[in-house]
């Protein structure tokens, strides 16, 4: 006789999403795997008097979504700090900052009124996530004329939503200053050098995370607060970018309390390669919710901040962006990770940035099997395109970046006609590379990327609602080593699943306009609304 499930899915529409993509009406599910799919006539069967029973009056149940890029404590800072990505000019940027600023007036460490985030000299901060000057009238970056009346004596911080370029208040540089390298400080244009605007980019922005990062206790805060909002949208896994942060100590305490309700794949900067050599840690090891992910670094900036590195000059600017790590330091950190066991990861936005990770790729003896990976990957051009498919490199790309892809967008701006060559994810397809899709908490939000990805400006930036689907799914499993556990609806998977209340097949253009009815992981149903 069969155990009865634990779980009991039933009267839903259930895609596989495998090859090819089945649908079925009902699952089972047991000890947070699944234990079965069919109609339900059969999975009725399975339903014992523990059994719990989710009727899904005919939605559509997927495999969970993984969040190949993310940036959790981010997105939690987003939702506890004045939120700039609502912002449709720079004025109602610094009204919301203005807000924070009266909000949070008078707190101090030790303040009971204060959240977990504003202790010791980071109660001080006036903080602001998000802003994207590209969508305003004008275009043109917040500076330190514009902060200076929001927080008095406070200092004042705006950070970009790409995390390359913040703009900061005259208390902030004077208290900053020496820390940042002058190439990454801008200045007005005066004959004498000039004075800095407010806007860092790069290394210099570094010193003010330094400043603003959060204990402990706060990091937990802005965990927790960026779970409840990465589970209403769907998502059942993530891979963090982690790098000088409590949030791997956060994240399994919350695993081994029971509350942690992601799987968390955590991708270390090279920051952490000496310490977790030295650890025994590898890829892969850990828990069946965290576990050790790749080595990241960066190559390149971002195009907001003309910082990603071009083979060609910018259209609206001198130069062809710089380099954040060049291409022999980047060869070294490549050659010793993969030495020791590690996947490996870099950003690399800019075409120059891409030939670099590529061409230290193709150093090593087998890229494919390491699950090497690009992050972002956002211009490159057919021969990129065809080495990054021959060695089996994944490609991890965030489709929510085509916003910037239309006439008069940000891609226009920097590129001028090469803005159709960006983010090309139809002919990533068509060579059969890896796509991976994450959101770079951008927003967390993986509908608005699948629509987006599939609704592209161009035919060559456009995937079908299937295979967009699957690159949030089986495509994302697969960059993290979990294509045998997770990506597909199929018995023997763990139980992640995102149910939708409408099909992104009935409606391909309003996908973002669908609402996640429910998320399971691992069997446990973390998010409901049915």
């Amino acid at each position: 006789m069969t155990d009865a499930a634990d779980l009991v899915v039933t009267d839903g529409e259930l895609h596989t999403l495998g090859e090819p993509d089945e649908t079925h009406a009902a699952l089972a599910v047991r000890d947070g795997e699944i234990l079965r799919v069919g109609n339900d006539y059969d999975i009725e069967f399975l339903v014992g008097p523990e059994t719990t029973r989710i009727d899904l009056d005919g939605r559509v149940v997927l495999p969970g979504f993984v969040d190949a890029h993310t940036h959790l404590t981010n997105a939690g800072r987003s939702l506890v700090h004045a939120d700039l990505s609502t912002a449709d000019t720079a004025s109602e940027a610094v009204e919301l900052l203005a807000d924070r600023a009266a909000e949070t007036a008078g707190r101090s460490a030790g303040d009971d009124a204060a959240s977990a985030d504003d202790t010791g000299d980071r109660a001080e901060y006036v903080l602001g996530f998000g802003y994207d000057e590209s969508s305003w009238p004008g275009g043109e970056y917040l500076t330190a004329a514009d902060l200076d009346p929001v927080g008095g004596d406070r200092p004042v911080i705006a950070f970009r939503e790409d995390m390359h370029v913040a703009s900061v208040d005259s208390v902030t540089l004077e208290r900053h200053r020496d820390a940042m390298p002058d190439d990454d400080v801008q200045t007005t244009d005066d004959a004498d050098g000039g004075e800095p605007t407010g806007v860092v980019v790069e290394e210099a922005v570094d010193p003010l995370y330094d400043a603003v990062e959060p204990d402990r206790a706060a990091t937990r805060e802005l965990v927790e607060a960026a779970q409840a909002a990465a589970t209403r949208r769907g998502v059942t896994g993530v891979h963090d970018m982690v790098r000088r942060s409590h949030a791997p100590a956060v994240y399994r305490t919350l695993d081994a309390a029971g509350e942690l309700d992601l799987r968390v794949r955590l991708n270390y900067w090279t920051d952490h390669l000496d310490a977790l050599i030295e650890t025994g840690a590898r890829t892969n090891h850990g828990s069946g919710l965290v576990q050790t992910g790749a080595i990241k670094t960066y190559t390149d900036g971002s195009f907001g901040g003309r910082t990603a590195k071009l083979s060609e000059p910018y259209t609206d600017g001198n130069g062809t962006g710089q380099w954040v790590v060049d291409s022999e330091e980047l060869r070294e950190y490549v050659a010793r990770a993969d030495d020791h066991g590690f996947q490996f990861t870099a950003h690399a936005i800019g075409d120059e940035a891409i030939r670099a990770v590529v061409d230290a790729y193709e150093d090593l003896t087998d890229p494919e099997t390491a699950r090497h990976r690009i992050e972002h990957v956002e211009l490159a051009d057919d021969d990129l395109l065809d080495r990054i498919a021959n060695n089996g490199i994944v490609a991890s790309m965030q489709p929510n970046f085509l916003k910037w892809a239309g006439e008069d967008g940000l891609y226009d701006a920097r590129l001028g006609d090469r803005r159709g060559e960006t983010n090309r994810l139809a002919a990533y397809h068509e060579r059969g590379a890896h796509l991976a899709f994450g959101s770079d908490c951008m927003p967390l939000d993986p509908l608005l990327g699948v629509h987006h990805a599939v609704n592209a400006p161009e035919s060559g930036q456009r995937l079908g609602v299937t295979d967009a689907l699957r690159a949030y799914t089986s495509g994302a499993a697969y960059a993290g080593f979990d294509e045998h556990r997770l990506g597909t609806i199929e018995p023997g998977n763990c139980a992640d699943l995102t149910v939708l209340d409408a099909s992104p097949w009935e409606q391909p253009g309003a996908i973002h306009e669908i609402d996640v009815a429910a998320t399971v992981v691992d069997g446990r149903v973390v998010y409901e609304d049915l």
